[in-house]
């Protein structure tokens, strides 16, 4: 298995919270990493989402690039609007094409929509942390959306 050591695939993820609860989605089964696994809404980060904008620098660089991108999945994926996400956690693994993928994990408010899934999902729920272990999560899931209840808690 090759792997580049400077190419990565930037993923970013977003657990949504509103009134106690928690927006988890069902993969669909032909995805590359975690196929029917429950995860929370997110997707990679494209050239596209800074590239096709206005610089927001003389010198040619764009700032927000990464919550932008993270807006435009939850979009896509769910449906929502967000309030500002917020930094959780960095995480890193090899997906089973070789792939090398740094995952940064968000958490935000709910702000308005109706979820609607897109086709790399086939279910959701919002889910209280005591619900968490009725669905088969990718692995570590289920801890971020607790810490994540913590924060928000406290």
């Amino acid at each position: 298995m090759f792997i580049s050591k400077e190419l990565h695939r930037i993923a970013l993820t977003a657990i949504i919270h509103k009134n106690g609860k928690f927006l988890i989605t069902k993969r669909s089964s032909d995805k590359k990493a975690f196929p029917g696994k429950w995860t929370v809404p997110g997707g990679g980060l494209e050239t596209d989402d800074y590239t096709n904008t206005k610089p927001t620098t003389e010198a040619g660089q764009w700032y927000y690039a990464v919550e932008n991108a993270l807006r435009r999945e939850i979009k896509e994926e769910v449906n929502l609007e967000v309030d500002k996400p917020q930094y959780l956690l960095d995480l890193t693994f090899i997906r089973s094409d070789g792939i090398p993928v740094v995952v940064l994990s968000f958490y935000c408010n709910y702000v308005s929509g109706g979820v609607k899934l897109d086709d790399d999902s086939v279910d959701y729920a919002w889910v209280e942390v005591s619900d968490l272990d009725k669905y088969d999560l990718i692995d570590g899931i289920a801890d971020e959306i607790r810490e994540v209840a913590e924060k928000i808690k406290n």
